[in-house]
Protein backbone atom coordinates (compact mmCIF):
# COMPACT_ATOMS: atom_id res chain seq x y z
CA UNK A 1 0.00 0.00 0.00
CA UNK A 2 1.65 3.67 -1.05
CA UNK A 3 2.17 5.71 2.09
CA UNK A 4 1.49 8.79 0.41
CA UNK A 5 -1.75 9.95 -1.98
CA UNK A 6 -1.33 13.02 -5.17
CA UNK A 7 -3.34 15.47 -4.51
CA UNK A 8 -5.27 14.95 -7.65
CA UNK A 9 -5.73 11.42 -6.51
CA UNK A 10 -7.30 12.54 -2.91
CA UNK A 11 -9.41 15.23 -4.90
CA UNK A 12 -11.07 12.54 -7.28
CA UNK A 13 -11.42 10.23 -4.18
CA UNK A 14 -15.54 9.84 -2.67
CA UNK A 15 -15.88 11.82 0.52
CA UNK A 16 -17.78 9.23 1.66
CA UNK A 17 -14.66 6.81 1.70
CA UNK A 18 -11.89 9.26 2.92
CA UNK A 19 -11.29 10.70 6.15
CA UNK A 20 -9.30 13.91 5.69
CA UNK A 21 -6.88 14.56 8.83
CA UNK A 22 -4.95 17.76 9.26
CA UNK A 23 -2.00 17.75 12.37
CA UNK A 24 -1.37 21.20 11.91
CA UNK A 25 -2.07 23.77 15.04
CA UNK A 26 -5.53 25.03 14.41
CA UNK A 27 -4.10 28.54 13.65
CA UNK A 28 -2.38 27.04 10.57
CA UNK A 29 -5.46 24.82 9.82
CA UNK A 30 -7.42 28.05 9.69
CA UNK A 31 -5.41 29.80 7.21
CA UNK A 32 -5.58 27.45 4.63
CA UNK A 33 -6.56 23.49 4.39
CA UNK A 34 -8.18 20.59 2.21
CA UNK A 35 -12.16 21.36 1.90
CA UNK A 36 -13.80 18.96 4.38
CA UNK A 37 -10.71 18.11 6.41
CA UNK A 38 -10.90 17.70 10.37
CA UNK A 39 -8.56 19.41 12.40
CA UNK A 40 -6.52 17.26 14.75
CA UNK A 41 -3.20 18.55 15.80
CA UNK A 42 -0.68 15.75 16.15
CA UNK A 43 -0.30 16.43 19.82
CA UNK A 44 -4.27 15.34 19.61
CA UNK A 45 -3.04 11.98 18.27
CA UNK A 46 -2.45 9.38 20.86
CA UNK A 47 -5.56 11.00 22.84
CA UNK A 48 -7.93 10.12 19.64
CA UNK A 49 -6.35 6.74 18.89
CA UNK A 50 -9.37 4.52 19.34
CA UNK A 51 -11.85 7.05 17.50
CA UNK A 52 -9.18 6.85 14.84
CA UNK A 53 -8.62 3.14 14.83
CA UNK A 54 -12.84 3.10 14.51
CA UNK A 55 -12.46 5.54 11.98
CA UNK A 56 -10.08 3.81 9.71
CA UNK A 57 -12.27 1.01 9.81
CA UNK A 58 -14.91 2.49 7.73
CA UNK A 59 -12.90 4.87 5.75
CA UNK A 60 -9.53 5.53 4.40
CA UNK A 61 -7.23 8.01 6.58
CA UNK A 62 -5.61 10.70 4.82
CA UNK A 63 -3.08 12.78 6.87
CA UNK A 64 -1.89 16.26 5.91
CA UNK A 65 -0.11 18.84 7.01
CA UNK A 66 1.74 22.06 4.74
CA UNK A 67 4.47 20.21 3.32
CA UNK A 68 4.30 16.72 4.22
CA UNK A 69 6.72 15.92 7.01
CA UNK A 70 4.49 16.32 10.06
CA UNK A 71 1.56 14.13 8.32
CA UNK A 72 4.40 11.48 7.33
CA UNK A 73 5.41 11.30 11.05
CA UNK A 74 1.70 11.22 12.17
CA UNK A 75 1.12 8.23 9.83
CA UNK A 76 4.33 6.22 11.19
CA UNK A 77 2.94 7.07 14.96
CA UNK A 78 -0.75 6.04 13.20
CA UNK A 79 1.02 2.58 11.67
CA UNK A 80 2.94 1.57 15.21
CA UNK A 81 -0.43 1.80 16.75
CA UNK A 82 -1.90 -0.77 14.03
CA UNK A 83 -4.05 2.00 12.43
CA UNK A 84 -3.93 2.41 8.39
CA UNK A 85 -3.31 6.01 7.16
CA UNK A 86 -1.59 7.78 3.88
CA UNK A 87 -0.15 11.05 3.66
CA UNK A 88 -0.72 14.10 1.01
CA UNK A 89 1.83 14.09 -0.80
CA UNK A 90 3.50 17.75 -0.58
CA UNK A 91 0.50 18.53 1.76
CA UNK A 92 -1.46 21.87 1.30
CA UNK A 93 1.34 23.46 -0.44
CA UNK A 94 1.27 20.90 -3.31
CA UNK A 95 -2.60 20.79 -3.09
CA UNK A 96 -2.92 24.56 -3.46
CA UNK A 97 0.16 24.49 -6.14
CA UNK A 98 -2.30 21.94 -8.30
CA UNK A 99 -4.73 24.75 -8.10
CA UNK A 100 -7.33 22.90 -5.82
CA UNK A 101 -9.78 24.55 -4.02
CA UNK A 102 -8.65 25.37 0.00
CA UNK A 103 -11.06 26.22 2.64
CA UNK A 104 -10.23 29.04 5.40
CA UNK A 105 -11.95 29.26 8.78
CA UNK A 106 -15.17 31.67 8.58
CA UNK A 107 -14.00 33.58 11.63
CA UNK A 108 -10.38 32.87 12.30
CA UNK A 109 -9.87 34.11 15.67
CA UNK A 110 -6.46 35.41 15.07
CA UNK A 111 -3.90 35.20 12.23
CA UNK A 112 -1.30 33.47 13.41
CA UNK A 113 1.73 32.78 10.83
CA UNK A 114 2.62 28.90 9.27
CA UNK A 115 4.72 27.16 11.64
CA UNK A 116 7.63 27.36 9.01
CA UNK A 117 7.10 31.56 8.88
CA UNK A 118 7.07 31.04 12.91
CA UNK A 119 10.32 29.77 13.14
CA UNK A 120 12.52 31.95 10.40
CA UNK A 121 11.30 34.75 12.05
CA UNK A 122 12.25 33.60 15.45
CA UNK A 123 15.42 32.38 14.59
CA UNK A 124 16.46 35.44 12.65
CA UNK A 125 15.44 37.87 15.42
CA UNK A 126 17.61 36.17 17.68
CA UNK A 127 20.45 35.56 15.13
CA UNK A 128 20.15 39.20 15.07
CA UNK A 129 19.55 39.83 18.81
CA UNK A 130 23.06 37.85 19.11
CA UNK A 131 24.95 40.27 16.61
CA UNK A 132 23.92 43.24 18.47
CA UNK A 133 24.86 42.00 21.86
CA UNK A 134 28.17 41.27 20.52
CA UNK A 135 29.05 44.60 19.68
CA UNK A 136 28.82 45.21 23.59
CA UNK A 137 29.74 42.10 24.91
CA UNK A 138 31.26 39.60 22.77
CA UNK A 139 30.01 36.56 24.17
CA UNK A 140 27.04 37.78 22.96
CA UNK A 141 27.33 36.16 19.51
CA UNK A 142 26.90 32.72 21.15
CA UNK A 143 23.42 33.39 20.85
CA UNK A 144 23.57 33.75 16.81
CA UNK A 145 26.55 31.08 17.08
CA UNK A 146 23.74 28.98 19.21
CA UNK A 147 20.89 29.49 16.82
CA UNK A 148 22.80 29.13 13.56
CA UNK A 149 23.86 25.70 15.14
CA UNK A 150 20.71 24.67 16.01
CA UNK A 151 19.59 25.15 12.22
CA UNK A 152 22.02 23.14 11.00
CA UNK A 153 20.91 20.43 13.15
CA UNK A 154 17.41 20.51 12.60
CA UNK A 155 18.76 20.25 8.29
CA UNK A 156 20.68 17.18 9.14
CA UNK A 157 18.33 15.69 11.16
CA UNK A 158 14.86 16.52 9.36
CA UNK A 159 13.66 17.84 12.88
CA UNK A 160 13.13 21.37 14.57
CA UNK A 161 13.29 21.95 18.45
CA UNK A 162 12.29 25.59 17.74
CA UNK A 163 9.11 24.33 16.31
CA UNK A 164 8.45 22.26 19.18
CA UNK A 165 8.75 25.03 21.78
CA UNK A 166 7.15 27.55 19.47
CA UNK A 167 4.38 24.81 19.10
CA UNK A 168 3.89 25.38 23.09
CA UNK A 169 2.87 28.61 22.92
CA UNK A 170 -0.70 29.64 23.73
CA UNK A 171 -1.91 30.75 20.22
CA UNK A 172 -0.23 27.92 18.97
CA UNK A 173 -2.59 25.33 21.52
CA UNK A 174 -5.75 24.08 20.10
CA UNK A 175 -8.83 25.65 21.38
CA UNK A 176 -11.05 24.28 24.70
CA UNK A 177 -13.03 21.83 23.89
CA UNK A 178 -11.13 20.92 20.85
CA UNK A 179 -10.67 17.10 21.83
CA UNK A 180 -14.33 16.94 22.25
CA UNK A 181 -15.14 18.15 18.54
CA UNK A 182 -12.36 16.00 16.86
CA UNK A 183 -13.69 12.86 19.02
CA UNK A 184 -17.85 13.77 17.78
CA UNK A 185 -16.53 14.00 14.04
CA UNK A 186 -14.14 11.26 13.74
CA UNK A 187 -17.35 8.94 15.38
CA UNK A 188 -20.02 10.68 13.09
Amino acid sequence: MSTTLAPAELHGSAADDTLVLDVRPPAEYATGHVPGALNVPAELIDELLPDLRDAAKRRRLVVVCAAGHRSAAACAKLAEAGVDAVGLDGGTQAWSAEGLPVDTAARPERAVWAMDRQVRFAAGSLVLLGLALGRRAPKGRLLAAGVASGLVYSGVSNTCGMAAVLGKLPFNQPAPGALDTARAALRS
